[in-house]
């Protein structure tokens, strides 16, 4: 932790609506709830989309226990950081796999939302060295790229139109939580306790991890100082930048 980050880029904050798409409750809490309180703290409008309810994550609680509880806890979650609409898409938890179904879901819910900012996590293999990535992290971080595109093409998943989901190309940008090719990053000093109390939402999922698991605050904050370090202020959260263009 003691080593610090490159110069990060200070995120745009030119916008006013904004869509999380990630597979699994608590994805977006490690490290990012800080920064959707501070963006919804100055007015903008920030939504989640779950491709999964984080059903196979509880070992000891059977699916059918453990995804009602975490979309509660997820519902919950996002009250924390002032984020009010949540939709859960009832993918397979763990068992995510790229396709065309995958993507269609997720254009759609960009053309239900209509966002300026699409924010992702992690889809490379690594977060850098030798940590692997999760196989649902890469499978849906990628269908949520192509999404992104696709959300603007009325000729791809034409049966949208006809249920009223007109064509939205207004995504300028895909933000990536927890990429090991961060470019920019955002200032939470202010709002690092909000994203903290988002994570502690997930009792039952952070009981599961057993108590050898790392503490929430000790790791949120370990993070967060030093991105804060490539960004000239205490605390940050970090993103990669990938500007969208329609081809």
């Amino acid at each position: 932790m003691s080593e610090a980050m490159p110069s990060l880029q200070s995120l745009r904050e030119d916008w006013e609506r904004a869509l999380v798409v990630v597979p699994h409750p608590d994805d977006m809490e490690y490290g990012g709830a800080a920064a959707i309180a501070r963006w919804t703290g100055q007015g903008k409008h920030v939504a989640y989309c779950l491709l999964t309810s984080g059903e196979a994550g509880i070992d000891g609680l059977s699916p059918a226990e453990a995804g009602p509880l975490r979309e509660t806890e997820q519902r919950n979650a996002c009250l924390a950081v002032g984020v009010e609409v949540v939709e859960f898409l009832g993918m397979p938890d763990g068992m995510l796999e790229y396709g065309l179904d995958m993507r269609r879901a997720i254009t759609a819910s960009i053309r239900r939302h209509r966002p300026e900012i699409l924010i992702i996590v992690n889809f490379r293999e690594t977060y850098g060295g030798v940590m692997l990535n999760q196989a649902d992290h890469i499978a849906g971080g990628r269908a949520a790229l192509d999404a992104a595109r696709d959300a603007g093409n009325r000729w791809v998943f034409t049966d949208l139109v006809t249920e009223g989901l007109e064509p939205w190309s207004g995504v300028k940008e895909v933000w990536v939580a927890g990429s090991p090719n961060a470019t920019h990053a955002v200032d939470v000093t202010e709002s690092f306790e909000a994203g903290l109390a988002s994570l502690r939402e997930h009792k039952a999922y952070l009981d599961g991890l057993g108590p050898d698991s790392p503490d929430p605050a000790e790791f949120l904050e370990g993070f967060a100082r030093q991105t804060g370090q490539g960004l000239g202020c205490a605390l940050a959260v970090s993103m990669e930048v990938l500007p969208l263009q329609l081809l």
